[in-house]
């Protein structure tokens, strides 16, 4: 079991290639964080105004 996750966590193992090419990455933060919060609010403000009306 060591010795699999030894292979499986070193730097390239699912690049056989070994290109390195962070170009096609986007980061979480802020682009999912804020289409979380803005299904958050969409979600939320039909609720709250069914249950205060």
């Amino acid at each position: 079991t060591l010795i699999h996750l030894t292979f499986l966590h070193e730097t390239g193992s699912n690049n056989p290639l070994g290109i390195y090419s962070d170009c096609d990455k986007i980061p979480f933060h802020p682009y999912f964080s804020i289409k979380d919060i803005l299904g958050l609010l969409f979600l939320l403000i039909p609720l709250i105004t069914l249950a205060i009306f």
